[in-house]
């Protein structure tokens, strides 16, 4: 993580560290895993990893075939006829975002939707830098929003409660993440000011 947000890796090669880093932990310092458990183990990886880009691959294919027959600019049109405001177009984006994001994983997400999406942005003068960070951090609640939402399921299930119980002590932090994404959607000085002092 340290190298990840230093920007001295990449998310890629930040994630290889990782992985090295908890094999370092199984099989030498916690000796909690046998060596010759490790094929079983990329055996796992692999299938995992196989439906994973399986995924990614037909969410690819899905939001090509929506660019190609106009889809994103037919949506565009609709959501423009309800409103040409910036503010009423993008709380617009971002509830439709978070329901998306409740039942679908971001990875597809992003790949089906922003070509949708990211148009109407433009066309009201959302930066696209900016417009990205909008997209992710509403997929991002919708992942431990119910009823669907992955992350939270795991999160419960990984600490051994009730996902009720769980979304009760989730309360305020769903207040202050909704609070938060207000100030980044319409408060856009707040997103762009590190990439525009980098120059982006």
């Amino acid at each position: 993580m340290a190298g990840f947000y230093s920007a001295v890796d990449t998310p890629v090669e930040a994630s290889g560290i990782a992985v090295i880093y908890t094999m370092l932990l199984a099989f030498v310092i916690h000796r909690t895993t046998q060596l010759r458990d490790f094929p079983k183990f990329l055996l796992e990886t692999s299938v995992m990893t196989g439906a994973i880009m399986m995924l990614l691959a037909a969410s690819a294919a899905l939001s090509f075939s929506m660019a190609f027959t106009g889809i994103p600019a037919a949506v565009t049109s609709l959501v423009l006829g309800i409103s040409e405001s910036p503010i009423i177009v993008m709380l617009i984006i971002n509830l439709l975002l978070i329901v998306i994001g409740c039942f679908m994983d971001i990875g597809p997400a992003i790949l089906i939707f922003t070509p949708i999406l990211l148009p109407i942005a433009q066309k009201i003068g959302v930066d696209p830098v900016h417009f990205g960070v909008i997209m992710i951090f509403n997929l991002a609640i919708g992942t431990i929003t119910p009823p669907v939402g992955t992350g939270l399921f795991i999160g419960a299930s990984v600490a051994k409660v009730k996902v009720e119980k769980a979304i009760v002590a989730l309360l305020p932090f769903y207040v202050l993440l909704f609070c938060t994404l207000f100030l980044v959607t319409y408060f856009p000085d707040l997103t762009m000011a590190l990439p525009r002092w980098f120059g982006l």
